[in-house]
C-alpha cells in the first residue's frame, strides 16, 4: 500500500479579512473625505474611516464652527459613523484633522478632484 499526500480541505473564509471589525468598515486605516452634489450649488462633503474612539460629535462642533457651516453625524449600518458637512469642504477637512492630530496626511484619501 502506497500512502498518499492528501490534504483534507478545511474551512477557508476568503471573506474573512472583509469581515475583519478591526479595520474601520475596511477602509484599511485611511479617512475617506467625499463630495456629494445635492441640488446645483448644494453639496455635502462626508468623512468616513475616523477611528471609533474619537468623538465624532465633538469633531463635528470643532468643523462647524471653524467652517462656519452645519453639519451632522449619521450612523450607516456598512460605513459605520459618517460626519456630514454643507459645503465642498474637502480641503479645510483634511488640513484640520492633520493640525489637529487625528490622522496623518498619507491616510486622508479625497475623493473627487
Amino acid at each position: 500500500m502506497v500512502e498518499l499526500d492528501v490534504q483534507i480541505p478545511t474551512t477557508f473564509d476568503p471573506f474573512a479579512e472583509a469581515n475583519d471589525d478591526s479595520a474601520a468598515s475596511g477602509t484599511k486605516g485611511y479617512v475617506h473625505i467625499r463630495i456629494q452634489q445635492r441640488n446645483g450649488r448644494k453639496s455635502l462633503t462626508t468623512v468616513q474611516g475616523l477611528k471609533k474612539e474619537f468623538s465624532y460629535e465633538k469633531i463635528l462642533k470643532d468643523l462647524k464652527k471653524e467652517f462656519c457651516c452645519n453639519g451632522t453625524v449619521v450612523v450607516d449600518k456598512e460605513l459605520g459613523k459618517v460626519i456630514q458637512l454643507q459645503g465642498d469642504q474637502r480641503k479645510n477637512v483634511s488640513n484640520f484633522l492633520v493640525q489637529a492630530g487625528i490622522v496623518k496626511k498619507d491616510q486622508i484619501k479625497l475623493h473627487g478632484f
